[in-house]
């Protein structure tokens, strides 16, 4: 078939809404244009699943790719599991037999119906929730609509001139408008959660508490934290739903964690993490540690992939990072991505005799096939270490906001890799 390659199912079933209320039309879209801006206060869910997206829906069904779908696009060349993918899976589309899985997808004559014009009689059963920048950290990689610590800091340094405005989950109204179609929608399966820190966001507690009193618990709940808070009380309203989804933020195992994910402490990150293992394996949740390799930590990123194999746990993350641009890992120079590329090529071949096939992964929340998944990703990373083109003159940049971030947090990167002193010194720092 000619759209093969391109064709992606999600806009069928599944969409978001960002911290400040806007909808998306995927959770893995690029730059997120094509949401025309229209936002939960603008027009009803419906009409925006049903209509709105009608135009990607056609492009896709024309065999195009949209540009929303560059990241996608870009994992799939790096042999990265794409958002693609996954979604395709939880239609029954098949990647090693495409054509028949379609034609033999539930969804197949929804698929249909949409070729004229692009709308659907659907409501999104697969949703991403942002629920603001409520979040006690300040990760370099981050943007202040997702932290109001980094948001404090950057209007201090005079990066921005406002403070983002409150989220939309802050409005009781438009939560309650938000449930209310999540009430009406028949057979939800995916409801993920993300901040911000989910488990210092009021709201994630309060829709916790609303699905459950109005028995909409046959979810799957899925969510993220960044390893310095517990909690509780969500510990035990969680157990409430069929089950949970549990995503784990780390950059590294070392104390460099400690710099790209400020102002937190390995020591407490490393417990943290030990303690929602522990917890999520007595009560059979699924666990993912959450990378975003940068610059900085893509070196360490064996270390990840080793606890997670210790632990049978996957990792993923959303995509290879995008912005800011000069956290890419690849602004490296050459000797220091080979550092990289020769510490996951060693990890691979310690590991890869262990696996007897293949076959490409795309579950990653399989309990039964993670470690194959886990060999099969680190490739992918090591796939575009080796190809990805340098980006070494966004140096200056890197530069000049570390001098910025470091002013502020009395900080500097060399205490954590002395190695890269060299050639941070050498573009200015």
């Amino acid at each position: 078939m000619s759209f093969e390659k391109t064709f992606c199912p999600s806009p069928w079933f599944h969409m978001g809404i960002d911290q400040s209320g806007k909808y998306i039309p995927c959770r893995w879209a690029v730059k997120r244009k094509e949401n025309n801006d229209l936002s939960i206060n603008d027009i009803d869910i419906d009409q925006y699943f049903q209509v709105s997206l009608a135009n990607i829906r056609k492009e896709i069904l024309n065999g195009n790719s949209p540009s929303i779908c560059q990241d996608c696009n870009q994992m799939e060349n790096h042999s990265k599991v794409s958002g693609r993918l996954k979604q395709r899976l939880k239609v029954g589309i098949l990647q090693e037999n495409f054509e028949k899985s379609l034609l033999s997808s539930p969804w197949f004559k929804k698929f249909n119906e949409s070729a004229v014009d692009g709308t659907v009689d659907l409501l999104p059963v697969d949703w991403q929730i942002d629920l603001g920048n409520f979040c006690n950290s300040g990760c370099i990689f981050c943007h202040p609509t997702a932290s109001s610590t980094l948001a404090s800091e950057w209007k201090k340094l005079g990066l921005i001139k406002n403070i983002p405005a409150p989220s939309w989950c802050t409005n009781d109204d438009l939560v309650g408008k938000f449930l209310q179609t999540i009430k009406n929608s028949k057979n939800i399966r995916y409801l993920h959660f993300i901040g911000g820190e989910t488990l210092i966001t009021p709201a994630f507690k309060k829709i916790l508490k609303e699905l459950i009193n109005s028995n909409h618990t046959s979810a799957v709940i899925g969510f993220t934290t960044n390893l310095t808070v517990w909690d509780d009380e969500i510990i035990e309203l969680l157990s409430n739903f069929n089950l949970v989804n549990v995503g784990l933020s780390i950059e590294a195992l070392t104390p460099v964690n400690d710099y790209v994910r400020w102002p937190s402490k390995i020591d407490r990150v490393k417990e943290l993490l030990d303690k929602w293992v522990k917890v999520s394996k007595e009560r059979g949740w699924l666990i993912q540690m959450r990378v975003t390799p940068t610059i900085f930590t893509v070196s360490f990123l064996n270390d990840i992939f080793e606890y997670a194999w210790e632990n049978n746990l996957s990792v993923e993350s959303c995509n290879f990072l995008d912005n800011p641009k000069y956290l890419r890992p690849s602004v490296l120079p050459q000797p220091f991505r080979q550092v990289a590329i020769d510490r996951l090529t060693n990890w691979i071949k310690k590991h890869d005799q262990y696996v007897k096939t293949s076959d490409k992964i795309i579950n990653v929340r399989n309990p039964d096939t993670v470690r194959l998944y886990l060999i099969q990703d680190a490739k992918s990373y090591l796939n575009y270490l080796e190809n990805e083109d340098y980006e070494t003159d966004r140096l200056p940049d890197l530069i000049e906001y570390l001098k910025l971030i470091e002013s502020n947090r009395n900080n500097s990167i060399l205490d954590y890799v002395p190695e890269y002193e060299e050639f941070l010194r050498s573009a200015g720092y």
